[in-house]
């Protein structure tokens, strides 16, 4: 009878070894291992600025408030960073002219500055808007105005755009005068805009990230959230 308990209890251990070796439980057990723990964020900081998004649905272009690093923060246009994008309606004079955004001051470069303009010598092609016209436009409605001058730009052979007059690079490999005319714009937006100063200032000292995937190595005047890096560096030796 001894004999008998003891076989069934070694039966039972090794029905459980068994079990717990197999393929479905291993797989259970690694997604548990796997399973990426919460990224601590800086209490700080509005808690808002992470809050999950479905990834269903969402833009393929977006990179979501979650998937920011430690110590990171995605300027989302999900919330009131997203004053801090290009895109955002926030207008400012540079250079004694009105804009009404970052964006349309950025497109507007693309097209001809006046009738002697070298992109508005061929009578077979057309531009949709004046330069005037984009400077006043703002978001994706100055994005899609830009995209159409980059293909009349295309059709011209050129890489070059303006402003005053003068001739530059659009993506150049090295910082140029596009990535200077682009630093001083965002200057002049964040100074002339008391909200956006205010939402950059909040951000403290955390690392500003994109909510746009851009590529690898995208040029100098790309990266915005490096531009605001450094302008609130600027704002806040000031303080």
């Amino acid at each position: 009878m001894r004999i008998y308990f003891l076989c069934k209890v070694a039966l039972s251990l090794l029905l459980f070894v068994l079990s717990a070796s197999s393929p479905v439980h291993s797989q259970s057990q690694q997604t548990v291992l796997t399973s990426p723990s919460p990224v601590p964020r800086d209490s700080r900081y509005p808690a808002h600025w992470w809050t999950p998004v479905a990834k269903e649905g969402a833009p393929a272009w977006e990179i979501l408030p979650q998937e920011a690093g430690p110590g990171e923060v995605i300027l989302s246009k999900r919330n009131e960073l997203g004053l801090l994008s290009n895109f955002a309606a926030t207008p400012f004079t540079f250079k004694s002219k009105r804009y009404a955004s970052l964006e349309g001051f950025w497109q507007m470069m693309k097209y001809p500055e006046e009738p002697n303009d070298a992109r508005a010598k061929l009578p077979a092609l057309e531009w949709k808007y004046t330069r005037e016209q984009v400077a006043q436009l703002t978001s994706f409605e100055a994005k899609n105005a830009g995209t159409l001058a980059e293909e009349n730009m295309k059709k011209l052979g050129i890489t070059w755009v303006t402003f005053a007059g003068k001739r530059f690079e659009y993506r150049p490999a090295k910082p140029g005068e596009h990535y200077r005319l682009i630093v001083a714009a965002t200057r002049a937006k964040v100074e002339q805009n008391p909200e956006v100063r205010k939402v950059l200032l909040a951000t403290g000292d955390l690392i500003l990230k994109p909510d746009h995937h851009q590529g690898p190595n995208p040029p100098a005047a790309w990266r915005y959230y490096e531009i605001l890096t450094q302008i609130r560096s600027e704002l806040q030796k000031r303080r």
